[in-house]
């Protein structure tokens, strides 16, 4: 072959790999962003400083689909006393005088079509951690989701950077990786997700 030859061929295998990265790019998965709360939440020092599990806020979580958030009366059970004083704390006994549930921002949602039970997921003992990223040490909750053009060309040359979360083909993925190490069931069919 010529050299004007390979040098064709290898502007064809580009422009084909620049393709299939712009289209995976593309896609919108899950959202994850960090939003706007009526109330600052710093995670990392419930979870650090006073070793508050996840599941005892979001108690739905092994019982349902969703995670859930607290009531005004659980997060009041402490801050009656505890930081009573902060201005977040202050923001919060308001909501409770008024018996109003706290108007949370969403952070976490999965596509509309798409059915993610926790239910099943802490039952698999699978670390909130996992999906969600370490919340703990999170002042504002966020999540690096979706599409990845580095991640993707890394992909289309050989490497396999970890996937974003929340996307299709890294719940498949760890539901692949969980049967082989861990010796469990996790399905693969597609209506276990989509229906």
């Amino acid at each position: 072959m010529t050299k004007a030859g390979v040098g064709a061929a290898a502007v064809v295998l580009l422009a084909i790999l620049m393709f299939f990265a712009v289209s995976a790019w593309s896609r919108q998965p899950a959202i994850a962003k960090p939003s706007a709360q009526p109330i600052e939440f710093p995670h990392n020092t419930h979870v650090q400083t006073y070793k508050i599990d996840c599941q005892y806020c979001h108690a739905d979580a092994r019982r349902s689909e969703y995670a859930g958030l607290p009531s005004v009366e659980r997060c009041m059970g402490c801050h009656r006393i505890v930081a009573a004083d902060k201005p977040e704390i202050k923001k919060l006994a308001e909501y409770a005088g008024k018996q109003q549930p706290i108007p949370w921002t969403r952070v976490f949602k999965v596509p509309e079509f798409t059915y993610f039970p926790h239910k099943a997921h802490v039952g698999a003992k699978v670390a909130c951690q996992t999906c969600h990223g370490e919340v703990e040490k999170m002042t504002t909750v966020a999540a690096s989701t979706g599409p990845n053009l580095t991640n993707d060309m890394l992909n289309l040359v050989g490497f396999k950077p970890a996937a974003p979360p929340l996307t299709m083909g890294w719940c498949v993925q760890c539901h692949r990786q969980s049967n082989a190490t861990q010796h469990t069931q996790a399905p693969l069919d597609c209506v276990t997700c989509h229906h």
